[in-house]
């Protein structure tokens, strides 16, 4: 349960009638790492946070099943322009295959549809863990966000209409077998998985199944990593709870944080002024096609941009505002 009142929540003192009470926001702009619990959309994790936060804007940078837990970046105010750096980062999760059963949405969530004896040695489960390594072509399962003409496919799931897919390119860098339970009753094996965006474990899950001869789903799923953040980063919905404002403030981490591996180029305070208005600036910088720019004095975000022929262009700008609370809401964590 959410400690306290959220926005719009009602409050009744002794006495007296139920009263409206209102959050006071405010801007915030950094991004918070997340350990998503089982059961929470990933929207509604973030309208959780965003709530506790008392921030003004916010959005995530991809999404997680509610069946699913781990990093899920919250970014607030400034950070939003940077998100879809991470829904196109390459991700990591730990996962558990339950062995010889298929569900109807391939995961604990749905209906068996399918039951077969597991006759599956470690070495069978080693060269086929193998074959889906590399460049693999996935369908997108039908219990899936993507949208189709304004829908989300497990809408139409929902309704019992079945829409067609075109299979999709994804890259699968490696699937580590961390534990096996061949001859249990209910066989299970742990796989810890490093892939591309868009890439649907769900799937990949299902199909080892298949190709070892016995059906699978996933019993459990975890993202242990996205880009550059680990699960080792994140804070849990009830620590947040569990905190003081300034404690939960002091876990935002700046915009920054997005843009890391990056290339850095700091101006002055005449070529800072210019750049965050748009402008162009020009200097002995090499190529690069992701640049973090900075202000020199006092040392704060700008944006984001690129270098071709010496010429530094804008791609993402914050707006003199955001510069100025972001600068702010850093000192105060100090």
């Amino acid at each position: 349960m959410e400690s306290g009142l959220s926005q719009g929540a009602t409050a009744a003192p002794e006495g007296g009638k139920a009263q409206r009470v209102k959050v006071q926001r405010r801007p915030v702009h950094g991004v918070l790492l997340l350990d998503k619990p089982i059961g929470l959309s990933s929207n509604q994790a973030l309208q959780k946070v965003k709530w506790l936060l008392r921030a003004e804007k916010a959005g995530h940078t991809g999404t997680l099943d509610p069946l699913a837990t781990g990093v899920l970046p919250i970014c607030f105010g400034a950070a939003t322009k940077f998100s879809q750096m991470y829904l196109d980062a390459d991700k990591a999760y730990a996962t558990t295959l339950r062995l010889g059963v298929k569900t109807s949405t391939a995961d604990a969530e749905g209906e068996v549809i399918a039951e077969r004896p597991v006759h599956v040695t470690q070495e069978q489960l080693e060269q086929v863990v193998q074959r889906f390594t590399g460049v693999i072509a996935q369908v997108p399962p039908m219990h899936s966000a993507l949208k189709k003409d304004g829908k989300a496919l497990y809408e139409y799931a929902r309704a019992g209409i079945e829409i067609e897919r075109e299979a999709r390119q994804v890259t699968i860098y490696s699937i580590r077998i961390v534990a096996t339970r061949l001859d249990a009753e209910k066989p299970e094996v742990d796989l810890e998985v490093a892939c591309s965006k868009g890439t649907y474990i769900r799937t990949l899950g299902e199909d080892i199944g298949e190709a070892l001869g016995c059906g699978a789903h996933l019993g459990a799923l975890r993202r242990i990593r996205t880009g550059g953040f680990e699960e080792a980063q994140c804070v849990s919905v009830a620590a947040l709870e569990a905190m003081s404002d300034e404690q939960r403030l002091a876990r935002v981490l700046p915009p920054e944080a997005l843009l890391a591996g990056h290339t850095v180029v700091t101006l002055d305070a005449e070529n800072a002024a210019r750049f965050l208005s748009g402008m162009r600036r020009r200097g002995a910088w090499g190529d690069a096609d992701a640049v973090a720019v900075f202000a020199e004095q006092p040392r704060a975000l700008l944006g984001s941009a690129h270098v071709k022929g010496g010429e530094l262009i804008p791609t993402r700008l914050l707006s003199p505002p955001e510069v100025r609370e972001s600068l702010l809401q850093q000192l105060m964590n100090v």
